[in-house]
């Protein structure tokens, strides 16, 4: 049997072969499109049984097939896979732009909401029914006939350039190698860095050490190398990736030059002025107004705060480290050596104390202590050998979700971190159906039988994500279409993710997990106050480069002209004039692997992210009123926030939790700019 078309439990990835997509979605797409068929007609009731559940069931089919294949190509990426993938994706956006135009499916939800029977079902089933509503009216069901095809003409072509925008950025990191021969030139660099070069380039046959575009490889480099020529190799290497100065069919500036003009176009053909407009719709803000004065707002506060950070930087590598004029290559490399002179620890000495031995046990037991669970290993299918594989119970033993965790960088898998649906809970044929969630990371791998360190960023990343896995797997949500992260406005989803990083701060929560991987000492206290010392460090530098993507993605999908002469790029140079204090060389490409935006679902959505900083900061502010381990906070959160998904507005269950509407003043005393305030 075709694994993708086994619904009866966890995916079944040992069985999995690229051959098994086609069929599976071509057999799925017929089966639906036969029940829509059946569904629309007029003697089918426009009920939530007769109508909205079985429609629920077909499209969870689909769902689950589909994104065990587009979750395999993101994790282990193969010239097979893609090419399937790619081949199948116009099929499933040419599906979905169906369904979000068919007229009768349309009628049928518009009967429901104005039946009598909508004020009886669940307020869950509401909230579907209304989104459904909203997501036709967005998906082009009121348009004319030639409207309609032009929407999804536009649509499938958008589909198409994000897969392919991601493929491109992809390869060009791959491609990418740079071998060292002489141990000379790796001064400064740490020794588990420069083992794991040497280990991929005896790997590739070569002598001496292979550094790549991958982060585990890149960043260590850029933070720690003395060798300045190597840094600015590497720097020019990675913002150059998929542009104009590699392989033509990798250059990414022409995919951003057709998405930034169809993105008006689609949006302008249901009425709306412009993406951004389109984009907020479903989402807690207002209007793209709304969201540039938020942005601005916070960007007076942190600028000079940014200005403070680069003068502090830019003096000390001048007076400490001889470099004259500060480059961009230079600025990770001065900024680690200026935080080791003002505190007294690098992130290399911290490192040692964070095993992933101990820190992921250490994780758990806080999510234990907080919601009264427990976690611990199981067994599954994997998709590699690193992957691990947990399962979640509550008091009475009862599982709750399981998740899969890939922690470990490789070529295969594109960069980042990021959770992922395996399966959603809802009540199905009476019984509860458990959720499965995909947690992804891009740390270093264990080298020479130790286990793998992370560092103390690397923690706060697996804290993030999985925040967003406990989102998902702790919802008590029956109905697919508003449980765990559905249904939720994409500009609160990152509030449960956020909020679980503040908790890497707390020395409560942190000493427990972690031991020296060569002594078994636990981190002293002495090092974790340098560390809380230097929480905000060049916090001002950070925020702003925050706010320079963000006002980028929403001026692009706001207020420019695709038409014109101006370019994607130049729109950002004006932004980064007016918000940033650092300023890259001429040859940076940032927009050509911006892949939030332009091949992921953050298109004028960007800002999201400290919008959402505000919601968690202001949320854990109760954590640290009423103690941060307190079980009956930690109740209140899972109940309020973690618990109802999207069955209700997300400002409501805020105000549930918080007993009043945010506020932005925890942001800014956690970013250390309480004074500019």
């Amino acid at each position: 049997m075709n694994p993708l078309l086994d619904f009866s439990g966890l995916p079944r990835f040992a069985d999995f072969k690229p051959d098994h997509v086609t069929p599976a979605v071509d057999h799925l797409l017929a089966e639906n499109r036969s029940l829509i068929a059946r569904l629309a007609a007029p003697e089918v009731p426009a009920t939530w049984r007769d109508f909205v559940a079985p429609l629920e069931d077909a499209n969870e089919r689909l769902a689950r097939a589909w994104g065990q294949v587009g979750h395999l190509n993101a994790v282990m990426n193969s010239p097979e896979l893609r090419e399937t993938y790619n081949a199948n994706l116009p099929k499933i956006t040419q599906y979905y732009t169906e369904l979000s135009q068919h007229q009768g499916l349309f009628e049928k939800f518009k009967a429901l909401a104005g039946s009598p029977e909508f004020d009886r079902l669940a307020r869950a089933q509401r909230r579907i029914v209304e989104n459904e509503l909203r997501d036709f009216r967005l998906g082009g069901a009121d348009l004319p006939p030639d409207s309609k095809r032009r929407f999804m003409e536009i649509r499938e072509r958008l589909s198409q350039l994000s897969s392919r925008f991601s493929d491109n950025l992809l390869d060009a990191t791959n491609a990418f190698a740079h071998y060292v021969s002489d141990e000379s030139e790796l001064a400064g660099i740490p020794e588990d860095v420069r083992q794991a070069a040497r280990e991929a380039a005896q790997a590739d046959g070569k002598p001496g050490r292979k550094f790549t575009l991958h982060a585990p490889s890149y960043l260590p480099v850029m933070q720690y190398a003395d060798n300045r020529g190597l840094r600015e190799i590497m720097y020019h290497a990675y913002v150059t990736r998929a542009a104009e100065f590699g392989k033509s069919e990798w250059d990414n500036a022409p995919l951003i030059a057709e998405i930034v003009k169809l993105r008006p176009e689609m949006a302008r053909l249901l009425g709306l002025n412009n993406y951004a407009e389109y984009s907020l719709e479903p989402k807690m803000a207002d209007s793209p107004q709304q969201v540039l004065d938020f942005l601005n707002q916070l960007a007076s506060r942190a600028r000079p705060y940014a200005e403070r950070d680069l003068q502090e930087v830019t003096g000390f590598a001048r007076e400490e480290l001889g470099l004259g004029r500060l480059e961009a290559w230079d600025i990770a490399y001065a900024s680690e050596k200026l935080r080791m002179a003002r505190y007294a620890f690098s992130d290399q000495e911290v490192k040692q104390y964070f095993p992933e031995t101990t820190v992921l046990p250490g994780m758990f037991r806080l999510v234990e202590a907080l919601y009264g669970l427990n976690i611990t290993a199981a067994e599954a299918p994997k998709w590699h050998p690193d992957v691990r594989f947990f399962a979640i119970h509550d008091r009475t033993g009862a599982l709750v979700g399981q998740f899969y965790a890939d922690l470990y960088a490789r070529p295969s898998k594109r960069g980042g971190a990021w959770m992922d649906e395996a399966i959603t809970r809802r009540l199905k044929d009476g019984r509860v159906q458990v959720p499965v969630a995909y947690l992804n990371c891009n740390f270093s791998a264990p080298i020479g039988g130790k286990p793998a360190l992370f560092t103390h960023d690397e923690v706060i990343t697996l804290f993030h994500e999985f925040g967003h896995g406990l989102h998902h797997l702790l919802t008590r949500v029956d109905y697919l279409g508003v449980s765990g992260i559905n249904g939720i406005e994409w500009d609160a989803v990152e509030l449960p993710s956020q909020f679980m990083e503040n908790f890497c701060w707390e020395w409560e929560v942190l000493q427990p997990m972690t031991r020296h991987v060569d002594t078994g000492a636990p981190l002293p206290r002495t090092l974790f106050d340098k560390m809380l010392a230097a929480k905000n460090f060049q916090s001002g530098l950070q925020a702003v480069r925050q706010l320079e993507f963000a006002l980028f993605d929403l001026h692009l999908h706001f207020d420019f002209d695709p038409h014109a002469a101006k370019t994607a790029l130049q729109l950002l140079d004006e932004v980064r004039s007016r918000v940033a204090v650092i300023l890259p060389p001429a040859y940076n490409r940032f927009p050509n692997n911006f892949s939030h935006i332009f091949a992921g679902g953050y298109a004028a959505g960007y800002y999201s992210y400290k919008w959402a900083e505000v919601l968690s900061a202001d949320a854990y502010s109760l954590f640290e009123e009423n103690g941060v381990l307190d079980p009956a906070t930690g109740s209140r959160f899972w109940n309020e926030i973690l618990a109802v998904g999207g069955s209700r507005p997300a400002l409501e269950s805020f105000i549930a939790f918080r007993g009043r509407e945010p506020k932005i003043d925890a942001l800014l005393r956690h970013s250390g700019m309480v004074d500019a305030a």
